[in-house]
């Protein structure tokens, strides 16, 4: 029995009866009568405070339990924040006479929660694996530095982290050896690859994995942010502190000059600078569009009126938009720096052909489970794809203009989904089964890796609360992101991965620390934490 499961039935029984004994107690109790005299002496310790009886209580000591151990997986699990701080939050919640605070002893609760949760996490995904409902994944691999190079893999449809492993290298030997060891594992293939354009990660899809490999649409789009962004943003900042110049001078020359030469010749530097600022302005503006344009460009329809699009009509259109972007340059007094335009348009082939690969895969997944005719294949292209798709894409935009485009055309085809003939005809469990099959094929488009970039973005940020990386704790937040990341409709990647629930982490977790470490005494008085 614990010391905590001792000193509640001695709490309860003095409760029942205060003028007992501590011979009755020890009787009652079943526990020896220095033990009772022991806790008993320890319970009046601890009753330092008015709120300290209660933590006595069994429904105390569990919220007791549930209070330290969801600041630990929280703020020092979770969010990096350093023992010594959380030790100096427990003392001003008067916690220390019930468990120990010290910053030592909460690095060794963290190090039980690590434990606890890689071992749950560990059979919950052999119990996935067991169900075996996953389909061949979209990966992304990218690497992230922090104290040590970590190699990243994920599937982008269900933002699983396959691995987040520290390595030595990121040639293809390193990358292949991992990701196969992976895939084995979990017995899953992967159906393409996004990446950079690495010739370790190119060669790791074409041969190592014998699929499918993509350009990252978010580093091509940052190749042109970094080529002229920083130069525009630079003219900007340059005309809007000229122009401040020009205003306060402006101001000098009419309190002290106002009627001298000098004042109109203030005045017109301060119309000069005013026109260069709405200039370099309308550029960035401009440019912005330009960007704009090129993501708005890579989808399975057009925008404006939701007609199916292929590849080489996507290829097209970005080509035609890297030629507008030039020209825009060129016009504009900046220098056009050809590589890096260069760079991109050897990129547009690539990028363009997810759109046919995405097509293809929809079509083969149709035809494995039902024989369409012309009306139901029109109605699924030109209706109820595009309704979910455009749906699924107002779900991951933030921008305001693009969400508004974007709601422009899903709204329209959602009127025409509402009025075709097939939907009423459906009976609610087919149309919501229908509904779910184009969803999932919906999130399959996958043009970026950016989820992957978050992640490691993520990674640095907890690299640098916690002042570098706690041995084993890489591993605790990969496994955490995939089982306790949850969405808004409260699914976890590990959920939409295996195609299964699975209980809360949190709560079974703390299970495993239903007894905390004891405050500790020295000199015969309880030991402060901190």
């Amino acid at each position: 029995m614990g010391f905590w499961a001792k000193s509640l039935r001695i709490f309860n029984s003095f409760c029942d009866n205060a003028q007992q004994s501590i011979r009755q107690v020890a009787h009652r109790t079943g526990l020896s009568k220095s033990g009772v005299h022991r806790l008993k002496q320890a319970m009046e310790r601890r009753d330092k405070h008015p709120e300290s009886w209660w933590w006595e209580t069994e429904a105390g000591r569990c919220w007791f339990i549930r209070l330290v151990v969801a600041t630990l997986y929280t703020f020092g699990l979770k969010r990096g924040v350093g023992a010594e701080t959380i030790s100096e939050f427990f003392g001003r919640l008067r916690l220390e006479t019930h468990v120990g605070c010290s910053p030592s002893a909460l690095r060794g609760m963290m190090q039980a929660l690590e434990q606890a949760i890689l071992e749950t996490t560990a059979a919950w995904e052999q119990e996935g694996i067991a169900h075996g409902e996953t389909r061949p994944i979209i990966g992304a691999v990218d690497e992230t530095f922090l104290a040590r190079m970590m190699l990243v893999f994920m599937d982008l449809v269900s933002g699983y982290l396959l691995f987040e492993e520290v390595a030595e290298e990121r040639s293809y030997d390193t990358w292949h050896t991992l990701v196969k060891a992976r895939l084995e594992t979990l017995g899953v293939r992967v159906f393409s690859l996004v990446s950079d354009r690495a010739k370790a990660l190119i060669k790791l899809a074409e041969t190592g994995l014998e699929c499918l490999s993509l350009p990252d649409l978010f580093h091509l789009i940052h190749e042109l942010v970094k080529s002229y962004s920083l130069a525009i943003g630079s003219r900007l900042r340059q005309a809007q502190q000229a122009l401040k110049q020009a205003q306060e001078r402006l101001a000098t020359c009419r309190a002290s000059h106002p009627d001298s030469p000098e004042l109109q010749r203030a005045q017109a530097l301060v119309e000069t600078s005013a026109s260069e600022v709405t200039y370099w302005e309308n550029v960035h503006s401009a440019y912005r569009h330009h960007l704009e344009t090129v993501s708005l460009r890579v989808h399975p329809w057009h925008l404006v009126d939701s007609t199916r699009q292929t590849s080489a009509d996507v290829e097209c259109q970005l080509h035609a938009e890297t030629q507008a972007v030039e020209a825009f340059i060129a016009t504009s007094g900046l220098p056009v720096k050809k590589e890096a335009l260069d760079k991109v348009r050897k990129q547009l082939a690539g990028v363009a052909a997810l759109v046919d690969v995405w097509w293809q895969r929809v079509w083969q997944d149709v035809q494995h489970q039902v024989d369409l005719t012309p009306a139901w294949r029109q109605w699924i292209e030109e209706v109820l794809l595009p309704r979910m798709y455009w749906q699924e894409q107002l779900s991951r935009t933030r921008c305001p203009r693009r969400k508004a485009k974007l709601l422009e055309a899903w709204e329209a085809v959602q009127t025409a989904f509402e009025r075709h003939p097939i939907t009423g005809k459906l009976a609610p469990a087919v149309r919501t089964a229908w509904e779910t099959w184009a969803s999932e094929h919906a999130k399959a488009f996958q043009r970026a890796s950016s989820a992957v970039e978050g992640r490691n973005g993520y990674l640095s940020q907890m690299q640098h609360n916690h002042r570098g990386l706690p041995k084993g704790r890489s591993k605790v937040w990969t496994v955490v992101h995939n089982f306790d990341c949850r969405a808004a409709d409260g699914t976890t990647p590990a959920s939409r991965f295996f195609r299964r629930d699975f209980p809360d982490l949190f709560e079974t977790v703390l299970l495993h620390l239903e007894e905390l470490p004891r405050p500790r005494r020295r000199n015969q008085t309880i030991a402060l934490s901190g």
